[in-house]
C-alpha cells in the first residue's frame, strides 16, 4: 500500500522554526515531484513548496519565500520542509504530496499531486 506520512508538526511560537517531514511507503518517488500543501478551515488547500525529483529544482509559493527551504533524500525516500520565522498565518494542516506524472517539474495545484498524507498540525501562537 502506497503511502506518505507526515510528521514533525506542532505549536510553536512566532519567529519560531520547524522541520516537517514527508515519508513515503509502499513506493519509490524519486522520479516524482513532491509538494508541499496547507489547509486551514474552510479554506482550499493550497501549494506552500515543491521540489524535483532530483532536488535540483525547488519552488515556493510567495508566502514562504525567504522563510520556508525544502529538501528530499531520495535514499530514504523522505521530503522535508524547514519554516523559518513562523507567524500566525502559518498555522495550519500541512500535508505532502507526490506529482501523479513522473519527471514533471513545477506543479502548484492540488489536482497535479496525488497520495496525500493525512497531515500534520502546525500552530503559531502570537
Amino acid at each position: 500500500q502506497v503511502q506518505l506520512a507526515e510528521s514533525g508538526g506542532g505549536l510553536v511560537q512566532a519567529g519560531g522554526s520547524l522541520r516537517l517531514s514527508c515519508a513515503a511507503s509502499g513506493r519509490t518517488f524519486s522520479s516524482n515531484s513532491m509538494g508541499w500543501f496547507r489547509q486551514t478551515p474552510g479554506k482550499e488547500r493550497e501549494f506552500v513548496a515543491g521540489i524535483s525529483p532530483s532536488g535540483g529544482r525547488i519552488y515556493f509559493a510567495d508566502s514562504a519565500k525567504g522563510r520556508f527551504s525544502i529538501s528530499r533524500d531520495n535514499a530514504k525516500n523522505t521530503v522535508y520542509l524547514d519554516m523559518n520565522r513562523l507567524t500566525s498565518e502559518d498555522t495550519a494542516v500541512y500535508y505532502c504530496g507526490a506529482d501523479r506524472v513522473p519527471y514533471r517539474m513545477g506543479s502548484v495545484r492540488i489536482t497535479e499531486y496525488d497520495y496525500w498524507g493525512q497531515g500534520t498540525q502546525v500552530t503559531v501562537s502570537s
